[in-house]
């Protein structure tokens, strides 16, 4: 079951984050294929036209190694540019996360705020772990499966809004020791009460154990 992901990575050995600090920009769109070739260098960067950012500048940049002029479109313009790639970046990416973006990068002061689809929620927490060992903070934002992989109850038995619950546990590090994130802290993301995510949790722990061994207990389903 494939989950798609929407998190911002913040570090300052992030590729063109230093465009937005020093260049007068709010933000770049940036294509990119680290997921796939963890040493890549080159960037797609679209740049709204207002800004004007020109070749010299960029290249005033220590990141920047070359840039060029690809074109424009009707609201950007668009540099291929060659960047100089910090090892601890490389090395974040390296492992195959099977992550495919689903929009470009957006870089701001703040970061990379990224959208995409991960085989499954184990392949996510392995990306986002392998972030942090190296000095990449994630802050997820959103995260859900594919509905085309369930309808409102999937043959384990679970509900959309349990099977939501218990994905985000699992990515936030609910259910590691020690764990990673309290109870409050995910009811506030899912925007709900502490006692509802309790609830959640726990019957749609109680509906995998019983799917899981094939019970004929009945479970009462809940709608939330």
């Amino acid at each position: 079951m494939t989950v798609t992901t929407e998190f911002v990575l913040r570090s300052p050995s992030l590729p063109l984050v230093s465009i937005p600090n020093s260049i007068q920009v709010d933000t770049i769109e940036s294509t990119h294929a680290l997921c796939l070739q963890p040493d890549v260098q080159i960037f797609s960067a679209r740049f709204d036209q207002d800004d004007k950012v020109s070749e010299e500048e960029l290249l005033d940049l220590d990141e920047i190694m070359e840039a060029e002029l690809v074109g424009e479109t009707s609201d950007k313009t668009v540099y291929r540019l060659t960047v100089e790639l910090e090892e601890s970046v490389s090395q974040a990416f390296e492992p195959d996360f099977e992550g495919v973006e689903l929009e470009p990068t957006t870089v701001t002061t703040e970061g990379w705020h990224e959208t995409k689809v991960f085989r499954d929620y184990e392949n996510f927490n392995a990306f986002r772990k392998s972030c942090e060992d190296h000095g990449i903070s994630l802050d997820l934002l959103s995260i859900s499966p594919d509905p085309s992989s369930s309808d409102n109850q999937s043959e384990d038995g679970l509900t959309d809004r349990q099977r939501e619950a218990l994905t985000l546990a699992i990515s936030r590090g609910y259910y590691e020791s020690p764990r990673q994130v309290t109870a409050e802290e995910l009811a506030q993301e899912l925007g709900i009460s502490q006692p509802s995510l309790s609830t959640l949790l726990r019957r749609g722990e109680r509906q995998l154990i019983a799917s899981s061994l094939d019970s004929q207990v009945p479970l009462e389903m809940v709608s939330r």
